[in-house]
């Protein structure tokens, strides 16, 4: 099971297939999820334990960019093996990190699979989040309410992606000032399917075996209220629980960042958990009065008890 933060992400929803007025009939979700997009980037995720000393000595650092080795440019991990391959020695690995490029020196460690680097690989960007909602009959499904970002903190041109099963580790509180988070093992031995579409308003794909559950209507979003909620989340290991929140205000006008609507957490529990609202929560559904409403999109900053929320019905349009 490979470790990974649920700050990429916050929660994740399952996705139906637009439906006329009415007649959408959703599983909620609330089950948290890993998932690994693909966007043409390589990085490095972790040294090897074996190998990984001379990596480390070269200078490569957790979080670089992988942009070129020996000159060849680098969209996958089966680049970086290739041009291993053809080396004879030390490769030039030139790398992206937080204050900007930079060229390094690296002798790969001969093995019996061939020359290593000497660290492991991650495509794309990886991290957990919370299903929102499920449709049994199309077997499709979305998440997060709001869209993946690349390291640059725009929306990830993602190529292709899969999502995996995952359980939640450990919870890291929500201050005033400091955004919380859920910590979580993504299983990537296990996936349940393949992702195809990140948008502003969610990332969205189909899983071989879904998820059980009530089916419930959609709300349009003249039907919501002001006032008692509920949220399904997991904040500790698979397990899916509902919790009571307020919805403070709602906006008249849909926001591009998918903040239809001002929620506070309320239920004790859930405070004395994590605190409030937490990155891997986005995408939680928001039920009220028998009906699919939203998801929980993000938190704020100065008050971990109170986030913004998408109306279900945006949800369903980017999905479209």
């Amino acid at each position: 099971m490979r470790k990974v933060a649920g700050g990429v992400f916050c929660a994740i929803y399952l996705y139906l297939m637009l439906q006329p007025a009415g007649a959408a009939s959703l599983i909620p979700g609330g089950q948290v999820i890993g998932l690994e997009l693909e966007d043409g980037s390589v990085s490095v995720a972790a040294f090897d334990d074996r190998c990984g000393d001379a990596a480390r000595a070269a200078g490569l650092m957790v979080g670089d960019e992988i942009l070129t080795v020996d000159g060849a440019r680098v969209t996958c991990a089966e680049d970086v093996r290739a041009a291993l391959q053809r080396s004879d020695g030390s490769v030039e690995v030139e790398v992206q990190r937080s204050g900007g490029a930079c060229s390094l020196t690296v002798r790969p460690r001969v093995t019996s699979q061939g020359p290593r680097l000497g660290v492991r690989l991650r495509q794309g960007v990886t991290g957990i989040g919370t299903v929102t909602w499920y449709d049994p009959q199309s077997h499709r499904f979305g998440a997060l309410g709001h869209g993946v970002n690349d390291r640059d903190g725009k929306l990830a041109a993602m190529t292709g992606g899969t999502a995996y099963r995952a359980t939640v580790l450990s919870v890291k509180q929500g201050e005033r000032g400091q955004p919380g988070q859920l910590r979580g093992g993504m299983d990537d031995g296990c996936p349940l399917g393949p992702l195809e579409k990140n948008t502003a308003k969610g990332i969205f794909g189909t899983v071989d075996t879904g998820w059980m559950g009530q089916p419930l209507e959609t709300a349009a979003p003249s039907e919501v209220r002001t006032g008692p909620a509920k949220i399904r989340s997991t904040v500790s290991g698979e397990t899916v629980r509902e919790y009571d929140v307020q919805i403070l205000k709602l906006y008249p006008r849909s926001s591009p960042e998918g903040r239809d609507l001002l929620l506070k957490v309320t239920d004790p529990q859930l405070l004395s958990a994590t605190g409030g609202i937490v990155q891997g929560m986005s995408g939680s559904p928001i039920i009220q009065n028998g009906k699919l409403v939203g998801a929980v999109t993000h938190v704020l900053v100065n008050d971990p008890t109170t986030g913004y929320g998408i109306f279900i019905e945006n949800m369903l349009d980017a999905a479209a």
